[in-house]
């Protein structure tokens, strides 16, 4: 008995140690104020994106929630003011998913707001189907939203730096690809609406910020402008919210223990936000908030530079 009890608290203290360690991971260590500063967070009424947008909230901030539901970010928009005690947090709606819908939203931005400092793109969805202007569903919110948003609002962060773009890739962006005959047949990172097919876009749209925040990084050298992507962690949050109920009621023992909860999931967004002296590390990938290595397919300079003009045509920049 003693042997089985010696044994059963040897097993719950190594896993309290994973969880402690690994799971709940590092912390933002900055500790900047960010008053008469201006953050646009996107998909920040809810998960990672809100509890990054409270952080900097409480850090004296201008936060603008851009998000798509009004209802749930007018909800946000409440907690968040109640949390920091701040009344500087406004909605603005942005959906990344209507390219129509993201020019509005930078239009009306830069006619109401003089500053932007840092841009998280945070928003990101796990399903399959197709825009309104008919690009995948995942690679159109994913990657060219925040692409065509970020080049929108470049020379504001310019004119206001130094600041910095911040964009949320994956771990999942090591098993994904760039098809670019698949994007020039059915401007889709993919076909098939199997589990394997969904995930498989999924990681390819994930690579795909990974190799824009390198060719981003490129094109900002020699301004004010820096640019950082990264790995928030395996985290209990709303991404996968359209994936079977039933699936995620079995999944909720493993995924409370396993996985971070939303304040440690949005520690490296902060690191990457505020963390002083990071500039020299522009484009580079982050977890656990540090800097990570990349396979080769992540730091291709041929394909980064390939997917950026292509995404320029389909997000109509350059036309």
């Amino acid at each position: 008995m003693y042997t089985f009890l010696l044994v059963v608290g040897l097993v719950v203290g190594i896993a309290y140690i994973y969880h402690s360690v690994v799971v709940k991971g590092k912390r933002c260590k900055s500790k900047a104020k960010l008053h008469g500063k201006t953050v646009i967070v996107t998909g920040s009424n809810t998960g990672i994106g809100k509890m990054t947008a409270l952080d900097l909230a409480r850090r004296g901030a201008r936060v603008i929630l851009a998000c798509r539901s009004k209802q749930r970010a007018e909800a946000a928009l409440a907690d968040i003011k109640r949390g920091s005690g701040s009344n500087e947090v406004v909605f603005m709606q942005l959906d990344l998913g209507s390219l129509k819908s993201v020019r509005a939203f930078a239009e009306t931005f830069l006619k109401t707001e003089p500053r932007l400092d840092l841009l998280i793109n945070n928003a990101g969805i796990y399903m399959p189907g197709t825009t309104e202007d008919g690009l995948g569903m995942m690679f159109g919110v994913n990657h060219i939203g925040p692409f065509l948003l970020t080049n929108l609002l470049l020379d504001r962060m310019k004119e206001c730096g130094p600041s910095r773009v911040v964009n949320m890739s994956s771990i999942g962006h090591n098993f994904g690809t760039i098809d670019f005959n698949c994007l020039s047949t059915h401007k889709e990172l993919g076909v098939g609406n199997s589990a394997t097919d969904v995930f498989n876009i999924y990681t390819n749209s994930k690579l795909c910020n990974v190799l824009f925040t390198h060719e981003l990084a490129k094109r900002l050298q020699g301004t004010n402008v820096s640019c950082y992507t990264l790995h928030p962690g395996a985290i209990n949050s709303e991404l996968f919210r359209d994936v079977s109920k039933v699936f995620m009621i079995l999944m909720k023992p493993f995924l409370m223990f396993f996985f971070k909860d939303t304040v440690a999931g949005s520690q490296t967004t902060l690191h990457c936000a505020l963390q002083e002296g990071l500039e020299p590390l522009s484009g580079c990938y982050f977890s656990n908030c540090t800097v990570r290595s990349l396979y080769a397919k992540a730091r291709d300079n041929a394909v980064a530079k390939k997917l950026w003009e292509v995404s320029e045509s389909l997000s109509g920049l350059s036309s």
